[in-house]
């Protein structure tokens, strides 16, 4: 599933062909993706000027005076700006027809093999259910070491899934969560309340370094993700334990132990993470 570098490198991308174009209509080649697409959608967004184009954790928001375009991209999904010209492909649910500045004769296409994205409506003014209630964003200076140590106290849960719950912070997913107690050396099976403040410090640290780099590096392309421009994300090529199980640790040299925690996939060192 695409993470927060991923996503904001959709944002990145997609924004300066967005921003000032006039929506000319919106085409749906299906009334749903994983929930059914509001009415809203096809009938108040064209017409509306694209003001800008935003991010809040793994949601894209495409801003307009009459309210707001919400799209997740799910486990498989892409936005790419092209050529109205360019035939559809069997996946290609979404084109929202593009006019005026940098838009004229281009369609903003939403592809989703799985369908596990979804496009909804935000009306002016109100804040999206999905979107209420979400932690802070990890790159913003509402988050550090004091507030994970604020928030971790009495949690028995592994600190993964403490960092994984987007009620705490949003956007950090597995492989950055991976990554970034890597670089911190604290096992991800450590119980969240059990992580002190200074070693907490540490960790907000690394997940924001470890969230820059990837963003730097347009992010991780395992499986689907590509962005805008159709080139895959580079950060897979730095990545330290996730999906390396068994093989030897960068630091020690052990073989880097794996197992699933909180369902998902983790691997980690047993000598370096504690």
């Amino acid at each position: 599933m695409p993470e927060l570098p991923e996503v904001e490198t959709t944002r990145r991308g997609l924004s300066p062909h967005l921003v000032g174009a006039r929506v000319e209509r919106v085409l749906l080649r299906r009334p749903d993706l994983r929930w059914p697409i509001p009415p809203e959608v096809g009938a108040r967004l064209p017409g509306q000027r694209i003001d800008e184009v935003r991010r809040r954790a793994k949601y894209l928001l495409l801003d307009t005076s009459a309210g707001s375009a919400l799209l997740h991209l799910g486990m498989s999904g892409s936005l790419r700006v092209l050529a109205a010209e360019v035939p559809p492909g069997a996946h290609d649910h979404v084109d929202i027809a593009l006019a005026g500045p940098g838009g004229a004769g281009r369609v903003l296409r939403f592809t989703d093999p799985r369908r596990f994205g979804c496009l909804l409506w935000q009306p002016p003014g109100t804040t999206h259910p999905l979107l209420a209630g979400l932690g802070p964003e990890p790159l913003d200076d509402a988050f550090d070491g004091d507030y994970l140590f604020a928030r971790s106290r009495g949690r028995r849960a592994p600190v993964k899934a403490f960092l994984m719950d987007q009620r705490v912070v949003v956007g950090v997913g597995n492989i950055y969560v991976a990554e970034a107690l890597f670089a911190a050396g604290v096992s991800p099976l450590r119980a969240a309340g059990r992580v002190s403040r200074e070693r907490y410090g540490q960790v907000a640290g690394a997940i924001r370094a470890v969230l820059a780099r990837a963003i730097e590096r347009c992010g991780t392309t395992l499986r689907d993700f590509i962005s805008p421009d159709g080139a895959p994300g580079y950060f897979e090529q730095e990545l330290s334990v996730y999906g390396r199980g068994g093989q030897p640790c960068p630091r020690c040299g052990r073989p880097l132990r794996h197992a699933m925690v909180a369902q998902r996939a983790t691997v980690w060192c047993g000598t370096c993470q504690r």
